[in-house]
């Protein structure tokens, strides 16, 4: 018989026994792979960052606003090129759960900006010159049926109109592809139609997206920026759009922190549980080494057979994990998008696959490498005066 074969007789032993300790790594590597890509998802949510965009926002908080003066004020700082700014609309369609990530912009400098939207020319301009219109991503146009030309109602869970309603109706003028790693599950509404609606805070913006000549320039124009509004009522921090998005994660949780803490205490219970398991495996197999090395099984290849059945058990529990982890998040992008609006792309990536089997490998011969040192132990005369 081959060493595989005796692997798979090894786990085939005891079924149970190898059934529970399978359930117990598919947990562990399913919990791992549905974090794992909501942490990726959300860590791409906001998109490639560019080395030369900065974004300008309160100094208490990005949710604070800053008055819209500021806009021209910052574009006169030596070393921009562009400058555009943004207000936070928290909008939804027809039902708050139908929650859209949606944003007031100003519609020719901020698609200018933003050039990796991706959005075609003459739709782009149908976007800049309609009062009333709203740039889509496609994720959104295809989760609701939206095509160009239709006039479909965006409410607000933050503001109110003049008249006291809370929905501008928009028309759909552009749908924007993104450029691959660009998330495409945001719109985007004009700023001045939103602002002369509204029934309070009006003049007032939420960031301020700026360009610079050159990324060797941040630091200068982020410094000057500052300056200009030192000591007013809105003081500004400036930071590097990677910066900014970095911190926008942060505000949703340190998911990474998360991870490892979920799956670090379940690979130690489980490095415990199969170690124990396989520890005692080799005890009730002590005379079956015995015979084995008498047949002329050297100590190194038993070695290599006990610790290939933990990293097979470790690959069968793991591999069976990641399918069903796939399984779910391809579900979850399906049925519930609407309540994962704040993630980008949720998928499994190759990153993910290959750490997991890493982890599945170093957890079979972390768990196997003590009772494979007992078997190489395994005395043959003492062996069979036990038996």
């Amino acid at each position: 018989m081959t060493d595989f074969g005796l692997m798979l007789a090894g786990l085939a032993r005891k079924k149970l026994r190898t059934i529970l300790l399978l359930f117990a790594v598919f947990i562990a590597f399913l919990i791992y792979a549905v974090l794992a890509a909501f942490q990726s998802s959300l860590e791409n949510a906001t998109g490639p960052s560019s080395q030369n965009r900065l974004v300008s926002s309160n100094r208490i908080n990005f949710t604070e606003s800053l008055p819209i003066a500021y806009v021209n004020r910052v574009a006169q700082v030596e070393g921009v090129t562009d400058v555009s700014y943004s207000m936070w609309f928290g909008g939804y369609f027809q039902e708050e759960r139908n929650f859209l990530l949606a944003f007031a912009v100003e519609p020719d400098s901020y698609t200018r900006i933003f050039s990796e939207l991706n959005i075609d020319p003459a739709q782009r301009q149908a976007f800049v010159d309609g009062r009333d219109s709203i740039l889509v991503g496609r994720q959104i146009a295809d989760q609701y049926g939206w095509t160009l030309g239709q006039q479909i109602p965006v409410s607000s869970n933050i503001w109110r109109r003049q008249d006291g309603g809370n929905t501008w109706p928009v028309v759909v003028r552009a749908i924007f592809e993104g450029d691959g790693d660009t998330p495409t599950n945001s719109v985007y509404i004009p700023y001045e139609y939103f602002d002369e609606a509204r029934a309070f805070a009006q003049d007032t913006i939420g960031n301020i997206h700026i360009k610079t000549a050159s990324a060797d320039l941040n630091d200068q124009v982020i410094r000057e920026v500052d300056a200009l509004f030192q000591n007013s009522r809105a003081e500004t921090e400036t930071v590097t759009e990677e910066a900014f998005n970095a911190a926008f994660i942060d505000q949703q949780g340190n998911l990474g922190l998360i991870i490892l803490g979920v799956t670090g205490a379940a690979f130690v219970t489980i490095l415990l549980i199969v170690g124990n398991a396989m520890a005692g495996a080799i005890r009730e197999r002590t005379g079956e080494i015995a015979v084995m090395k008498t047949l002329g099984f050297t100590s190194p290849r038993i070695a290599r057979i006990v610790i290939g059945e933990t990293v097979m058990l470790a690959l069968i529990g793991g591999l069976i994990g990641l399918a069903a982890a796939f399984g779910i998040v391809t579900l979850g992008q399906t049925v519930g998008s609407q309540f994962l609006v704040f993630f980008g792309s949720l998928k499994i990536t190759p990153e993910i696959v290959a750490t997991a089997v890493g982890l599945m490998v170093a957890l079979g011969l972390i768990t196997g490498a003590i009772p494979a040192w007992n078997a190489m132990r395994v005395n043959v005369i003492t062996a069979f005066r036990r038996i």
